[in-house]
């Protein structure tokens, strides 16, 4: 991913970066080793959730920022209801989260909760549809046309798509993002 930013000129020419394999649940880093933390679209894959969140805070310096996203509750719940393989295959989603419950976990950890919004509208059909036909039938010729539509629009973003998905997160956007920081000393609350 890094050597294709670089390619791209979207990564600077000083900027490193290395691969390292790790738990969720134990992290291979010490406390307080980074000024920003990302967890996309993991918590609701993880038995743990808040053992994994609690991870996140000790790995994140006092003062640093970390967004979680996870599925939105309402486009989830649709997945769930068209398929059932959806959400039991291994590795599979295994909760839904509302955002009022997914802050108050990551509130109970320590994180002072910031802003949130919802993204990618433009996804939840697309995931309907494949929860419709099947999650493994990727030859749907529905499918297919609505993933090629998807592959155009983050190559090309015309406006037109831009501005019906911002119209259209609020509603079923497939993701929740919650922005967090860790409190800078033990009287930091916002």
């Amino acid at each position: 991913m890094f050597a294709a930013m670089r390619a791209e000129g979207e990564a600077p020419a000083e900027a490193t970066a290395e691969t390292v394999r790790g738990d969720a649940l134990a992290m291979p880093f010490d406390d307080n080793t980074f000024d920003r933390v990302i967890a996309a679209e993991i918590m609701e894959h993880i038995p743990h959730d808040t053992a994994a969140m609690a991870e996140m805070y000790r790995v994140l310096r006092p003062g640093g920022i970390a967004v979680v996203t996870v599925p939105s509750w309402f486009p989830e719940r649709i997945c769930w209801a068209l398929s059932e393989e959806y959400h039991t295959v291994e590795g599979g989603h295994i909760r839904i989260y509302t955002r009022a419950e997914l802050e108050a976990k990551l509130k109970a950890t320590g994180f002072i909760i910031g802003p949130h919004h919802h993204a990618h509208a433009l996804h939840s059909p697309y995931w309907w549809l494949k929860c419709a036909v099947g999650t493994t039938n990727d030859s749907h010729p529905l499918v297919r046309a609505y993933h090629n539509l998807l592959v155009w629009d983050m190559l090309k973003a015309p406006r037109i798509t831009r501005v019906t998905e911002r119209l259209l997160n609020p509603l079923i956007g497939k993701s929740v993002v919650v922005y967090l920081r860790k409190p800078r000393n033990d009287g930091d609350t916002g």
